[in-house]
């Protein structure tokens, strides 16, 4: 029995959107698998909830299923993805749900992934159980808009970070731009370097600022160090510290006829050139290939314009200071070359908020029509 198409009542609603922010709470440590919240109701009871904290731990479903016990019997479960029906790192959900004799499960979303990909649901149906899903269906695909660009478009997510004047520069001249933006603005930064799989920058970024790409909190909020990633086609960086430093893992991506110094010991691979660039298709493929779910980019004009001018910006994560740095400071985006209004590039508005003296703003670019 199916109820896909039926109304949702405000019950259900209430449920799933406690679902979601109970997914949230893993989006610094689920990585590379998605988040997800489970609730289980009989009613407006609540009898048990859970998250998948951690991959390779128990996921939402069973959590959920631990903390209710015998009462899960006959009750309405809540989740924002598709429960599994396979064997990975841990069992299939689904066959959880069937032996805890739940009465339906209400679902978010289908997950795209291949070894799941509605055969959950078909399980939970051949049971017997109720299952219905497309509640929220939009908030669940925001939630892991990493996970699904890595699983539907084979690529990461990817998001630019920027701090920029409000003359619109990023940098002097002479490449210094410490510290454009404030404190609340570096610390917010952080919080979005911990939910991203990979903090990715250009060579001519670590020449210039010799970054740690870290993150770097004030308490001991837990998660996954993201990967380090630096586009170096000639391997002209290797000899700097700081992007190698501590515990977090680098990568170095590199032309095809760049030869790695001996004792070169940094993980590294080689891309094609594409315009003078390394191919940043192949690179994106390449992350999405090591189960790289959200890029984060902080880098210079040159990276970020390439990025946007190619069509591989998802999202545009802006800091915004009040502050004037002067016509000859450096630009946010270097070589897009608009000649014409019919040209421009739009950048819609998803977000915006106020930190400290500074104004943060998430932005998706759109072409105009």
């Amino acid at each position: 029995m199916t109820f896909d198409a039926m109304a949702f009542s405000a019950t259900d609603h209430a449920m799933m959107a406690q679902a979601l922010r109970l997914a949230e709470r893993g989006a610094y440590t689920t990585k590379p698998n998605p988040m997800v919240g489970c609730v289980i109701a009989h009613g407006d009871e609540v009898v048990g909830e859970g998250w998948h904290a951690i991959a390779g731990g128990p996921h939402a479903e069973v959590v959920a299923l631990q903390a209710a016990g015998d009462r899960a019997r006959g009750a309405t479960v809540y989740v924002t993805l598709e429960p599994c029906a396979h064997t990975g790192r841990t069992g299939p959900c689904a066959d959880a749900l069937i032996a805890a004799g739940v009465g339906r499960v209400i679902a978010a979303m289908r997950d795209p992934f291949p070894q799941v990909d509605g055969a959950g649901f078909e399980r939970l149906r051949a049971a017997g159980i109720v299952v219905g899903h497309g509640l929220m269906a939009a908030a669940a695909r925001r939630l892991n808009h990493g996970f699904l660009s890595r699983i539907e478009r084979r690529r990461p997510w990817v998001r630019v970070k920027l701090a920029m004047s409000l003359d619109g520069r990023t940098a002097l001249a002479n490449g210094d731009s410490k510290w454009i933006s404030g404190e609340a603005s570096r610390r917010d930064v952080m919080r979005w370097r911990a939910r991203a799989g990979a903090l990715l920058t250009g060579a001519g970024t670590v020449l210039a600022d010799d970054p740690q790409l870290t993150v770097r909190f004030d308490d001991d909020t837990p998660f996954v160090p993201p990967l380090r990633v630096v586009l170096d086609p000639g391997l002209a960086t290797v000899g700097r510290g700081h992007v190698r430093a501590g515990d977090a893992s680098t990568l170095y991506f590199h032309a095809p006829d760049a030869k790695p110094p001996r004792m070169f010991d940094a993980a590294h691979a080689a891309v094609g050139m594409r315009d003078g660039l390394l191919d940043l298709d192949a690179v994106l493929q390449a992350l999405a290939a090591r189960e790289i779910n959200e890029v984060q980019v902080e880098a210079g004009a040159t990276l970020a314009g390439a990025l946007l001018r190619a069509g591989l910006v998802d999202e545009v994560l802006l800091y915004v200071a009040p502050i004037l740095l002067g016509a000859e400071a450096r630009p946010l985006f270097d070589g897009l070359r608009i000649d014409d209004m019919a040209q421009r590039l739009h950048l819609r508005t998803v977000e915006t908020r106020h930190l400290g003296d500074d104004l943060r703003l998430l932005l998706r670019p759109e072409r105009e029509a």
